[in-house]
């Protein structure tokens, strides 16, 4: 049975981009396979489809927990204005998950 959990990451974002001034800071939505910790679905505020599409393609798929790997496929693929923000976002969930996955297990 694969048990996914829904966790969000934030950080701000540059001042003279969109994305502040519609939502303030930037946030990336993430649905992790607990078992697997692999990143099963995306989402994020940008402002264009385009972007939302290409941030699943860099992260869906991949191991929250491989987080160094993630940020350098951001830093290495994702040359918009928001890119520091989109690492700093993964980052932040990525530090949420390994807090959640410290906890003991509450099924009885």
């Amino acid at each position: 049975m694969t048990r996914t959990i829904y966790l969000t990451g934030e950080a701000k974002s540059p001042s003279n981009n969109p994305i502040t001034t519609q939502w303030g800071l930037f946030f990336v939505g993430l649905v992790v396979d607990t078992e697997t910790h692999v990143i099963q679905a995306a989402d994020c505020t940008a402002t264009l489809t385009l972007t939302v599409d290409f941030v699943r393609e860099l992260v869906v798929g991949r191991s929250l927990l491989e987080e160094d790997a993630l940020v350098e496929s951001i830093t290495d693929r994702y040359h918009g204005s928001s890119q520091k923000a989109l690492a700093a976002a993964v980052r932040s969930a990525a530090a949420k998950y390994r807090d959640l996955s410290a906890l003991p297990d509450q099924e009885s």
